[in-house]
């Protein structure tokens, strides 16, 4: 027994125990069989000769002897030797053929190749993917979104931009495509608004892990779903589920969908005679995304949508960038190196000390928000806009009169 190595024996125990429980009519002969994993017929075998010969019978009986297929030593060397020394710069099926026409040797590529191998002349191919499916479509419009950007040169120049598309899972169905300088928050929020403005509210967002989506405490570790981006509190606020995708082949509905736009929209572009950015996104807008649609949309497997109205008045808050503040004693924000001044409020006598929301609207628009109140509107300059309609007002005035 003691020229059997370990799992060998412990492999011949279990079938011992197995058989002993068949013998004793514990369990049957078909159930000893799935219990070892071999067919009927190998476990009447197995019974016969541990009946007639005992446990030793349940050894592997080719254990410690050569193959007859085993390939002597001296044509082993001699297979290496020609590879040092005459086809060093041949891959493993040239140098086979080389072996078997030339030289007559009766190897196999496959023994040869394990040779080459195992003698460190050959460097071991990676192990490939394991197989995979295409993930199936989502029955209903609505039910998962995918939002993506891809650089590329649309107007086959020098130039580079980002094309942001959201496409429907169920139908590849695209309900924005707009030409942005680069994918940013700001340009992501105002995609995301004009989907809910113009389609209604939709149950999840597929997106990759892009800064403004996702925050990664380290690389290649999982997001953080805690800590929540821009993007990600306001589809929190809408109750919008968001994804992570963790591959390139994870996303591979959209990026199917942005080669057919590489290979396409450049193209078109030209042939328009297009070259600036805000002529591509009106003819986006106005056309092509109409025109890929009939193309290449498919109809969903389920009848309806998963598409719900948005009936809410706050959009505005929702599709901004949010920041908290504190309000100074003379009822004064400070942001972005601006002085926000907050008039008096008929409702209270001084914010001082309250904590603020200062709201970064997409139109480039400031505001200030105490709870549901909003306490005061600013442009980008920080000049309240109540004051700078009251300027313009006055401006017109005196030029009627002079």
């Amino acid at each position: 027994m003691r020229h059997y190595p370990e799992a060998a024996v412990e492999r011949a125990m279990k079938v011992q125990e197995v058989i002993l429980r068949a013998v004793a009519k514990k369990i049957t002969w078909i159930q000893a069989a799935e219990i070892l994993g071999v067919s009927p017929r190998h476990m009447r075998r197995w019974k016969e000769k541990y009946e007639r010969f005992g446990f030793f019978a349940l050894f592997d009986g080719r254990r410690g002897r050569a193959s007859p297929r085993r390939v002597p030593s001296a044509v082993l060397d001699e297979v290496l030797r020609l590879y040092r020394e005459r086809y060093s710069d041949l891959n493993v099926k040239h140098f086979h053929e080389k072996l078997t026409a030339e030289h007559g040797f009766a190897v196999s590529y496959t023994w040869t190749k394990g040779v080459l191998q195992g003698a460190g002349l050959v460097q071991r191919q990676p192990r490939r993917g394991t197989h995979r499916k295409r993930r199936a479509r989502r029955p209903l419009p609505g039910m998962l979104l995918h939002i993506d950007a891809s650089q590329h040169q649309w107007f086959t120049d020098e130039r580079w931009h980002d094309l942001i598309v959201i496409l429907d899972d169920a139908t590849s169905a695209i309900h924005y495509a707009q030409l942005v300088e680069q994918e940013s928050t700001r340009t992501v929020l105002r995609a995301l608004r004009e989907v809910v403005e113009g389609q209604g509210l939709f149950c999840s967002l597929y997106s990759d892990r892009a800064s403004h989506f996702w925050l990664t405490p380290k690389a290649g570790e999982p997001v953080d779903r805690q800590a929540l981006t821009q993007v990600g509190r306001a589809m929190r606020e809408l109750n919008v589920q968001m994804i992570p995708a963790y591959s390139p082949q994870a996303r591979g509905r959209s990026e199917r969908s942005f080669r057919t736009w590489q290979g396409r929209l450049p193209q078109e572009l030209r042939l328009a005679g297009i070259t600036t950015l805000a002529e591509a996104n009106r003819f986006l807008r106005e056309r092509y995304v109409a025109e890929f649609n009939a193309r290449f949309a498919v109809a969903a497997e389920g009848v309806g949508t998963a598409f719900v109205p948005c009936t809410r008045s706050d959009l505005d808050r929702v599709f901004c960038l949010q920041h908290e503040r504190v309000v100074a004693r003379d009822n004064t924000v400070s942001f972005a190196r601006l002085t926000l001044q907050i008039e008096r409020q008929q409702w209270r006598g001084t914010l001082a000390g309250c904590r603020v929301i200062v709201y970064e609207h997409l139109d480039g628009t400031l505001s200030i928000g105490y709870g549901l109140h909003e306490v005061g509107r600013y442009n980008s300059e920080g000049v309240p806009l109540r004051a700078a309609a009251k300027g313009a007002v006055k401006k017109a005035v005196k030029k009627r009169a002079a």
